[in-house]
């Protein structure tokens, strides 16, 4: 199993996804050895083995920090990497490939699980060494982090060619599967869908800490509706539409306060546009969460936001139906597939989201029932499954005995 992160050194939803879907594999039977490029402790990961590719911390800037930055990627292929250059992330990756090669020289695998452009370049030298089946997840594409943008050409060729070279492909949604069939030109026939699921065992049991955040409590006693987003700040998240949208809204309908939860590149800018907007003591921003402080986000949140221009999956819809909170999604959000008690509009529509808001703020009826019933779809899916479809993957695969 080929990773960028797992928790609770993670960035986003790709480690929690990585580590679950890890834990329900072992609990099928298969032995994992997880390769991450930095060296951490990780808990309550005994079910498998991991192993650091290099010596960095999951803080330094490419041992996890800053990986997900495509578009400072200098546009070179490995063999003009140095790989004892760790400041950047292209001789990470060459780390991680070497780390890989020596690996498995040692071991040999029957089965190679490569999540994302980050670790295709290892995957294809796995293949390549021990012919053994090389399954590329796609969990993003470049066109999604990239939001209405290109992105970076070497992730673009780096995912077209570990594309063209796997065995087998998953896609975590239907939306997620035409990008690759329509943007990379691979045949349908040999991508299959395998949607994310949420482990609401897992999560423990936890009781909200309302002292978190006191001030907006102090609205919600007073008839304020509390709507959130949990997620990194960049422009694949659609978040200049959302704080847009929510001017919008507050002009229909004045109590209405936004929390949004989370960093990254355009931090300032979201701050600036409230501001310009007018809105600013209307719109809170805490920073990178994780924990505790995670769940507090979720906890006070009356609605959630997915506003993302492109959304391959997106887990934090199901951990925030899990904490209580009627979800609205954007239609470019793959969650949306097996989720129908949530509000679906078009990233860039920002009139319908404003009234979406509204009209579940304004309306405890069917705030009440979009928390109420979607509970019952989101806890059919599980980890389990996503683990028994891996496995039969697994052994359709040539040379393959598991």
């Amino acid at each position: 199993m080929l990773g960028w992160e797992l928790p609770p050194h993670n960035s986003g939803g790709l480690g929690v996804a990585c580590y679950h879907m890890s834990k329900a594999l072992a609990l099928q039977g298969a032995s994992i050895d997880f390769v991450v490029p930095y060296d951490a402790h990780h808990p309550e990961t005994e079910f498998m083995t991991i192993h650091a590719a290099t010596k960095l911390g999951p803080l330094d800037r490419y041992g996890l920090m800053g990986a997900y930055d495509s578009k400072y990627l200098r546009k070179i292929g490995l063999d003009e990497v140095d790989a004892d250059d760790l400041k950047d992330m292209r001789g990470v990756q060459k780390r991680y490939v070497q780390f890989v090669e020596r690996m498995v020289k040692d071991k040999q695998p029957d089965a190679i699980h490569a999540h994302d452009w980050l670790t295709m370049e290892a995957g294809m030298r796995a293949k390549e060494l021990t012919d053994a089946p090389l399954i590329v997840h796609v969990h993003a594409t470049e066109f999604d982090r990239s939001g209405e943008k290109f992105g970076n050409p070497i992730v673009h060729e780096i995912e077209y060619q570990g594309l063209m070279m796997a065995d087998r492909i998953i896609a975590v949604s239907n939306i997620t599967k035409n990008i690759i069939v329509e943007r990379y030109g691979i045949p349908a026939d040999k991508i299959e869908v395998v949607y994310n699921a949420i482990d609401t065992a897992a999560m423990g049991q936890y009781e909200y800490d309302r002292s978190t955040y006191t001030y907006l409590e102090t609205l919600k006693s007073e008839g304020y509706t509390v709507v959130a987003t949990v997620t990194r700040f960049t422009i694949q998240k659609g978040l200049t539409h959302f704080v847009k949208a929510a001017a919008r809204a507050l002009e229909k309908y004045d109590k209405l306060v936004f929390l949004l939860a989370g960093d990254g590149e355009q931090r300032d800018e979201l701050i600036r546009l409230s501001a310009d907007l007018g809105i600013s003591d209307k719109v809170f921003f805490t920073g990178f969460v994780r924990g505790k402080q995670w769940r507090d986000a979720y906890n006070v949140a009356d609605i959630f936001v997915m506003s993302s221009v492109s959304e391959p999956f997106g887990l934090t819809a199901l951990e925030a139906a899990h904490y209580g909170a009627a979800v609205i999604v954007s239609r470019q959000a793959g969650v949306g597939e097996i989720l129908r008690s949530v509000f679906k509009y078009d990233f860039w529509d920002t009139d319908v989201l404003a009234d979406q808001i509204v009209g579940i703020a304004a309306s405890p009826a069917l705030s009440k029932d979009l928390r109420e019933n979607i509970k019952y779809e989101y806890t059919r899916i599980s980890w389990t499954d996503v683990a028994k479809q891996c496995m039969e993957l697994y052994k359709r695969m040539k040379g393959v005995t598991v």
